[in-house]
């Protein structure tokens, strides 16, 4: 089975080639539209399609529906960093539906593929955090979470983390 990362490639130099060649035979206007196009299809070489369905299914709540996008993604067809990104939704996808173990290994995973922004990693730090209170392990808890207040330097998450430290202490 090819990798539709291939496809994608070859359609985006392909659509830069024909914009090319319509700019040197004077066709400015469809050159330009043309051009527009390869950046769009340049964009999808670097980004699933189905992740960015997904990740805007979550965000409305569509828990189903953001399970049914991730669902069809193969994580092995995805480039590294957004493996992280798919290990993170589906992580986040499966809390809400009570599978706290395959969460927590979604969630390692994200860590172990690797995530861009820290404010991210502080999120699958604050997610592992909770999973790991569940289970009564205050201790583990406690660090997780100070890991993620590690990771939160711009403190977007501020006001979750402090109510899942109240949380962790009344274990």
């Amino acid at each position: 089975m090819i990798d539709t990362r291939i496809i994608k490639g070859v359609i985006a130099a392909g659509m830069i080639a024909l914009a090319v060649w319509l700019f040197t035979e004077g066709e400015i206007l469809w050159g330009i539209i043309v051009s527009l196009a390869a950046i769009v299809a340049s964009f999808l070489v670097f980004r699933s399609i189905r992740i960015i369905r997904a990740m805007f299914a979550l965000r409305s709540q569509k828990m189903d529906k953001a399970r049914k996008y991730l669902d069809q993604i193969n994580p092995a067809h995805l480039w590294k960093r957004q493996q992280g990104y798919y290990y993170l939704l589906m992580g986040t996808a499966n809390a809400d539906k009570n599978s706290f173990a395959q969460s927590e290994k979604y969630f390692k995973q994200a860590l172990s593929s690797g995530l861009r922004y820290d404010h991210d990693k502080a999120m699958v730090f604050m997610n592992l955090s909770v999973l790991t209170a569940n289970k009564r392990k205050k201790r583990e808890a406690i660090n997780l979470l100070n890991e993620a207040k590690k990771y939160d330097t711009k403190g977007m998450m501020k006001d979750q983390l402090k109510q899942v430290s109240k949380m962790i202490n009344q274990i």
